[in-house]
């Protein structure tokens, strides 16, 4: 499906200026733009020091801003591939005066060139598209380059959290943060979990009676 242009997007982007930024485009090639590294300061973006989270696939925000309201103590990096999708999680941000929060429009191939290693405490990944068929697996956002990329990201002792409603992604990935060094449990039978709140999605899902599936996966100290 095709996302419709807001309108008077690039005027809305530059009033979200401070909430939310964008990356780099000047280098297209994923390998290339990586090994150029503009690491993101988060003591100096944030204006303080705090625990990192980032959402990877945040669309409008609702999660991000649900969590960082109830969580004021942490930093939280809201990820999304498209501007005309995230300035509107922005614009809630600015408007409820939520200070601990942004949005970063770029794809999660791109990470590895603006996250630092081990600067992350956790990474939130809910319901991401997933892509059935081996044709689109490179474009999953758990195949095994990008869970490297977490393990990577993430602190000793670093958790990631996902929620799907398609059980074959869950499997799927449950399958590539096993094989990637991480320890997983399955916890679709404890949700709602105190520490994972409820998202649209898993709202509007639970009504239909459809099955949500989450796992959780830590980082190994090696």
């Amino acid at each position: 499906m095709r996302i419709r242009r807001k309108k008077h997007l690039k005027e809305r982007i530059r009033a979200a200026e401070g909430i939310l930024f964008t990356a780099c485009q000047d280098i297209h090639n994923v390998k290339e733009a990586v090994e150029d590294k503009r690491y993101i300061d988060f003591a100096e973006l944030f204006k303080r020091r705090a625990p990192v989270y980032m959402e990877i696939g945040c669309g409008k925000g609702g999660f991000a801003c649900k969590v960082c309201a109830a969580n004021k103590d942490i930093n939280y990096l809201a990820v999304e591939l498209l501007s005309n999708i995230a300035v509107t999680g922005a614009e809630r941000a600015k408007e409820e005066g939520i200070n601990n929060l942004r949005f970063f429009v770029c794809g999660a191939d791109y990470l590895a060139r603006y996250v630092k290693p081990a600067s992350l405490s956790r990474i939130y990944l809910n319901f991401s598209p997933p892509y059935p068929g081996l044709r689109y697996e490179n474009r999953r956002l758990t195949k095994p380059a990008l869970i490297a990329d977490y393990a990577l990201f993430l602190r000793s002792g670093g958790e990631v959290f996902l929620k799907t409603d398609d059980c074959v992604f869950f499997e799927y990935s449950f399958g590539t943060f096993k094989a990637g060094g991480f320890a997983v449990k399955d916890v679709s039978a404890e949700l709602p979990l105190k520490e994972y709140p409820s998202t649209e999605y898993e709202t509007k899902f639970r009504a239909q009676n459809i099955p949500v599936y989450a796992l959780f996966a830590k980082k190994i100290s090696l």
